[in-house]
């Protein structure tokens, strides 16, 4: 896909943009788009939390219980690549980035994501990669990268994000809206844009047309007028 910027962007070696969001949003594919665009790795942290609740999964590990879920941490060896083509994660070696977007990882992941020291745990190891970088998530503006250069808070309705979903899920539309709902009631405490951040509703816009809209806020922020 391409994008008229009319002059290429460069980013200073320090740059940071975040990009959060609700659920099935699009954070992803605009961050992946952003990314691609200016030539550095994107960073998806729920991808990281769903590669978490895999492997409480398949290992049968009580998600609601902080204390094994850490525990779990300790003697397993979680993986996480940040790319410019994109996000991989392993478990104890083994490729699992498709197995962290089933429907069971969709149900469980917001309570795995509720506990403060899985959370500190994420944070650590995202705050560890080295800028310049966009970086994907609930509360990548708010409070992992609380000083980022660029702060963008990506929302849509429930149907559209629905709707943007429901090709990847083996569930009916109404169902996967309301799975959508409940994930908002249960990530609304991690899913507030910080106060600087900039809204994006991509409702009624395609994605090429987010990403754009997107490139012209880092542009701006970057002091450039634009195209």
């Amino acid at each position: 896909m391409y994008y008229n910027l009319g002059v290429a962007l460069t980013l200073p070696p320090t740059f940071i943009i975040t990009l959060d969001g609700l659920a099935a949003s699009g954070k992803s594919s605009v961050a992946y788009g952003i990314a691609a665009v200016l030539g550095v790795p994107f960073i998806s942290s729920g991808l990281v939390y769903r590669l978490v609740t895999l492997t409480a999964l398949e290992n049968s590990v009580d998600i609601t219980s902080q204390e094994m879920l850490l525990a779990m941490l300790q003697q397993h060896e979680l993986q996480f690549e940040a790319r410019v083509s994109g996000n991989a994660v392993l478990l104890d070696g083994a490729a699992v980035t498709s197995a962290c977007h089933s429907s069971q990882v969709d149900a469980a992941v917001s309570s795995v994501a509720q506990h403060p020291q899985i959370r500190a745990w994420v944070n650590a190891k995202i705050r560890q990669l080295e800028p310049p970088f966009v970086a994907e998530g609930r509360d990548m503006g708010s409070t992992v990268f609380p000083d980022a250069n660029v702060k963008i808070f990506l929302t849509a309705s429930s149907l559209i994000r629905a709707q943007r979903r429901v090709s990847e899920r083996r569930q009916s539309l109404s169902e996967v809206q309301a799975s959508i709902e409940a994930r908002d009631a249960m990530d609304a405490k991690n899913s507030q844009p910080a106060p600087d951040a900039v809204l994006l509703d991509s409702s009624l816009h395609s994605l090429e047309e987010t990403v754009q809209q997107a490139l012209q806020i880092i542009r701006q922020q970057l002091g450039e007028q634009p195209a």
